[in-house]
């Protein structure tokens, strides 16, 4: 499975000047919900994803995704494993698991975001089920962008991955883009203003 061509296809990897959720400033930006937007492609990479964790072996019961980026791809996903699904959402800047889902205590739970960066919103969720009392076994994403190291790829994680070392991320693919701190941007030093394409900020 081509991934990058999929999210070209798509229109969801973008080309232009782009801030990230981190403060820095990229040419790239992978759009996911355009790609998620298409039942049938989202159906297909949902049950990419669901293979590679049903071929590593590992038990699962249920599956958590943080809003609002992973709602979509955490529910394809559950749908491709035949699980439970619920959602954490942020309450006052907060990560929260409400509307009456329920942890369950021992459960154990794979984590699911669209894209996986420094995974930190991915971190918070698990959290969460912990706190609750469920186990976290995995995390899940439709692409990888470099910083945590994924099931089956020799990239090494980053110093800003938030993942504990040893842990299991299943990603389709890698999407290494070059990013900048806006003070060293180049595309800043063109006079290019920085847009802010995501979930959150706008």
């Amino acid at each position: 499975m081509n991934v990058e061509q999929i999210y070209k296809d798509s229109s969801a990897l973008l080309e232009g000047h782009f801030k990230l959720s981190s403060g820095n400033h990229s040419k790239f930006y992978l759009q996911s919900a355009k790609v998620l937007e298409d039942p049938k492609t989202a159906k297909l990479l949902a049950q990419a994803l669901a293979k590679q964790i049903q071929d590593s072996g590992i038990k699962y019961d249920a599956v958590c995704s943080p809003a609002l980026g992973g709602l979509i791809a955490g529910f394809a996903l559950a749908t491709a494993l035949d699980v439970r699904f619920i959602f954490a959402e942020r309450v006052d800047g907060n990560m929260t698991i409400r509307r009456g889902f329920e942890v369950k205590e021992g459960a154990k739970y794979i984590i699911c975001e669209d894209i996986i960066t420094t995974a930190g919103s991915a971190l918070e969720a698990a959290k969460e089920i912990e706190k609750d009392g469920g186990e976290v076994v995995a995390f899940a994403a439709l692409a990888n962008r470099g910083f945590c190291q994924r099931v089956g790829s020799d990239i090494e994680p980053k110093s800003n991955c938030k993942l504990p070392k040893g842990t299991k991320l299943f990603a389709l693919d890698d999407f290494r883009f070059e990013m900048f701190d806006p003070k060293d941007c180049p595309m800043c030093k063109e006079g290019s203003i920085a847009y802010k394409p995501g979930s959150r900020g706008n």
